[in-house]
């Protein structure tokens, strides 16, 4: 039977995910992290950070979001070095970023459906406005990955297309945050995430990935130093535990 622990966790725990990222340090098809998002529901616009530090120069998956009707409902992928696509709904996006090798990005994508504009920020810049899906809405009861990409819900890894690197404060929103606001999430700041809550997170990790101390430095203070927060977490055998 599994023993649930409840533990009392303070600001300066080192249980929690403040100053910390997932770390996937092999390249394999069964090393991933599953998230699950508190409140399952359709989205008519989204905003999408999370911070990514790799030197991989082959193709990966920084962010994998399937539906069983759609597998790359929201994907976030690595074409090749200085070349992302955007994925909603099954169709893409593609952006051309300058690249910088052995440094932390940070990356948000964002996407309205009555538009169908979408973006995407790198370390605080917007790359040039696409256009995806006008009209659409994201569906709900989703398997959320970090470290691979799905090909049918929830597998179908290829660890060709694995993350091999770090992955952190992965924060989502069910709106598209205006300019000054992904500015700000960029260097540290948080505008209450509403969908995906990296103080909050319920994740289950899987194979050789890890939460581990981040290695990047960020200009500003995490509001994860500021304020405590629980966690609930399962590990690698699946058994679920309250930090």
């Amino acid at each position: 039977m599994t023993q649930l622990l409840t533990l009392s966790l303070s600001v300066f725990s080192p249980a929690d995910t403040c100053r910390k990222a997932f770390v996937f340090p092999t390249e394999s098809d069964n090393s991933y992290v599953t998230l699950s998002a508190p409140v399952q529901k359709p989205l008519k616009a989204f905003t999408l950070c999370l911070q990514v530090y790799t030197a991989l120069a082959r193709p990966y998956s920084l962010f994998s979001f399937a539906t069983k009707a759609q597998h790359n409902e929201i994907l976030l992928f690595s074409e090749k070095p200085g070349l992302y696509s955007v994925s909603v709904g099954g169709s893409d996006a593609y952006f051309r970023v300058p690249e910088t090798f052995y440094t932390p990005r940070h990356f948000c994508v964002t996407w309205e459906s009555q538009t169908g504009i979408t973006e995407l920020w790198v370390d605080g810049k917007p790359m040039v406005r696409m256009s995806l899906k006008k009209g659409y809405t994201v569906g709900s009861e989703a398997s959320i990955i970090l470290g691979q990409e799905q090909d049918s819900f929830g597998g179908s890894f290829d660890k060709n297309q694995a993350l091999v690197g770090e992955v952190g404060d992965v924060n989502m929103w069910d709106s598209v945050l205006p300019p000054e606001e992904i500015r700000a999430v960029s260097t540290g700041g948080v505008s209450t995430p509403n969908f995906l809550n990296w103080q909050e997170l319920k994740y289950e990790t899987r194979g050789a990935a890890v939460l581990h101390p981040w290695l990047w430095q960020r200009d500003h203070i995490s509001l994860c130093l500021l304020y405590p927060v629980s966690l609930s977490t399962r590990d690698s055998a699946g058994k679920r535990g309250f930090l």
